[in-house]
């Protein structure tokens, strides 16, 4: 283990927090990494000028030091960044806003803080951009955020592996039947990753009707009522 030799005499930059980090959030976050991350951008935005502050996924990993302290491979080190800030994001400490533009696609965080909120606001009213692109394409990325939140909530911790497969099941199917499925696993009291995906491959296999579902979607929900059996002895 690296030591540390103690902050040197004389006067020192100080980084305020605000009390909520300790009240709120420590208390709550149970993942280094997320942590990490989540102090990095306290620091890295207090050292930007301007009203409206954001850091980019490249922010931190072009940060040699701050990648080394992820894991010891460069490979690892960017899967353990990508998972920290998905943690970060899905808790709702950081507001993540995706802008594609002529060169492709930016993430931006801003941290859930008010400043920060009128910041995302305002970029997605169109008032403003963090890319010389007048006409590039904002989304606020809301819905990746309530799944992760859903499953942390309701179904058990995120691994590095269950954050995996929900990217790929993001990828796969629309965030409202994951969700969907989330509370359905709740109700049959199956909290269980495997039969969350099992219903989302029968949904997928019925060809779900989003319009006529949305119109009773408890009735359409009951349909899942006690299935246990088939995602249970489902290979895989």
């Amino acid at each position: 283990m690296k030591g540390f030799p103690g902050f040197p005499d004389g006067k020192v930059r100080t980084l305020p927090l605000p009390e909520q980090f300790f009240t709120d959030l420590l208390p709550a976050v149970d993942h280094l990494g997320e942590m990490k991350v989540t102090l990095y951008a306290f620091w890295r935005l207090s050292l930007k000028e301007g009203e409206r502050r954001f850091l980019q996924r490249e922010d931190y990993s072009a940060d040699t030091a701050f990648m080394q302290s992820l894991a010891a491979s460069p490979r690892q080190a960017e899967e353990a960044l990508d998972d920290a800030l998905e943690r970060a994001e899905a808790r709702g400490t950081f507001l993540r806003v995706l802008v594609e533009d002529a060169r492709g696609t930016h993430d931006f965080y801003f941290l859930n803080t008010p400043k920060g909120r009128e910041a995302v606001e305002a970029l997605t009213r169109g008032e403003w951009r963090p890319v010389p692109d007048a006409g590039a394409v904002v989304t606020l990325s809301k819905m990746r955020s309530n799944v992760f939140s859903l499953y942390e909530q309701n179904i058990g911790a995120l691994t590095p592996m269950i954050v995996e497969e929900l990217r790929d099941a993001q990828a796969t199917y629309p965030a409202v039947w994951i969700e969907d499925a989330i509370r359905i696993a709740v109700k049959n009291n199956a909290r269980r990753l495997k039969y969350i995906l099992a219903v989302l491959e029968r949904m997928r296999a019925e060809g779900r009707n989003e319009r006529q579902e949305s119109e009773d979607s408890e009735k359409y929900l009951s349909r899942y009522d006690g299935y246990l059996d088939f995602a249970e002895n489902k290979p895989g």
